[in-house]
């Protein structure tokens, strides 16, 4: 699919003040070092500054402060990498869907589908489901009986929504994302394991992103609640009954246990794993691979694990940490000897 679009017409949509030619088409995007005539690239980051004299953009995202000594054709912005962000719409190739039901898609007689939505080859929605305008659902996904899925919302081919499952509008669902699915509830009798029913649901907000391979459980009791604007990338497990606040995002590999709660406008970086029941308070962020024990109560950045080291320091320090133990308690010794000598020093300076 081929875009093309006026630098001026991109100006006016930014609110951007234009240094350049208003006429020049623009084709697509590019990195600096990549970019060739037709397409717009961006200066987000001073280390990539060194790119910006040989570039062969069309033009270029600036702030006004490193428009300084550029020639080449340019829209000054505040912020440059929103800005590319706000864009890079314009040149999505992702194939749109139009409005219909495929002849080989299964719909439950009882089944609500706006004429406006468009139902992929081989979908199957149950009973009692609620599609809204707007919808696509991609091809070979399962909605359940009594899902809905609110105006706007896009399904990747295989996607599975189970049984109440309710998506707000313009949610986004990336392929193999399980959402629904029964959460891991088990209870020990006498050494066996005994599975109680999950039937709670999961509710989603508007402007959710789900990423691919995704697994959100349904609630035991009430609904798994993830909140508007929420982003979860790729291969992230949200087990039941936990609540996301709104506005908060995780990378990829992400474990959150039963019955966490997460606060608003929280970043949880790859590989981070939450244990269940313990609160997260607004504003948090948790740097990669750190494994949450307990509550957080205040904002900011936490951080746990150890970083990477050479592997022949990384040895030196495993070998030390086993010795912490011993090493703690020739310390305790040496600090009583030490104020057992101070103490006797002093009494003699007083006699």
């Amino acid at each position: 699919m081929s875009i093309t679009i006026k630098l001026g017409q991109l100006a006016e949509f930014l609110g951007a003040t234009l240094r350049g030619d208003k006429d020049k088409d623009i084709t697509g995007l590019a990195t600096l070092e990549e970019a060739g005539p037709g397409q717009i690239s961006f200066l987000a980051k001073p280390q990539y500054r060194k790119y910006l004299v040989d570039t062969q953009a069309a033009a270029v995202l600036l702030k006004p402060a490193d428009a300084d000594g550029y020639t080449g054709d340019a829209l000054l912005v505040p912020d440059p990498y929103l800005a590319y962000a706000r864009i890079s719409h314009f040149f999505d190739p992702k194939p749109k869907s139009s409005a219909g039901v495929h002849p080989t898609a299964v719909i439950a007689e009882d089944a609500q589908v706006d004429p406006a939505a468009s139902i992929g080859a081989f979908a199957v929605i149950e009973s009692g489901a609620l599609i809204a305008a707007n919808v696509t659902i991609g091809a070979h996904c399962f909605i359940g009986a009594r899902s809905e899925i609110g105006e706007g919302g896009w399904l990747a081919p295989r996607v599975t929504l189970y049984h109440d499952v309710r998506i707000g509008k313009r949610v986004v669902i990336q392929s193999g994302a399980v959402l629904g699915g029964e959460g891991f509830g088990f209870v020990n009798d006498k050494g066996v394991w005994q599975k109680f029913a999950q039937i709670g649901g999961v509710t989603l907000g508007d402007d959710v992103e789900i990423g691919v391979n995704t697994a959100i459980d349904r609630g035991a009791l009430s609904d798994t609640r993830i909140g508007n604007g929420v982003k979860l990338d790729n291969q992230i497990h949200i087990a039941h009954n936990v609540q996301i606040g709104d506005h908060t995002a995780m990378a990829a590999c992400v474990g959150i246990s039963g019955s966490a709660k997460i606060g608003k406008h929280c970043m949880l970086a790859g590989g981070v794993g939450l244990v269940g029941h313990i609160d997260i308070c607004d504003g948090v962020y948790i740097t990669g691979m750190t494994m949450v024990t307990h509550s957080i109560t205040e904002p900011g950045s936490y951080s746990s694990g150890t970083a990477m080291q050479p592997s022949a320091e990384w040895r030196k320090s495993a070998a030390r940490l086993r010795k912490i133990d011993d090493m703690a308690r020739r310390l305790q010794k040496l600090e009583k000897a030490v104020e057992t000598v101070t103490c006797a020093d002093n009494r003699s300076s007083d006699g």
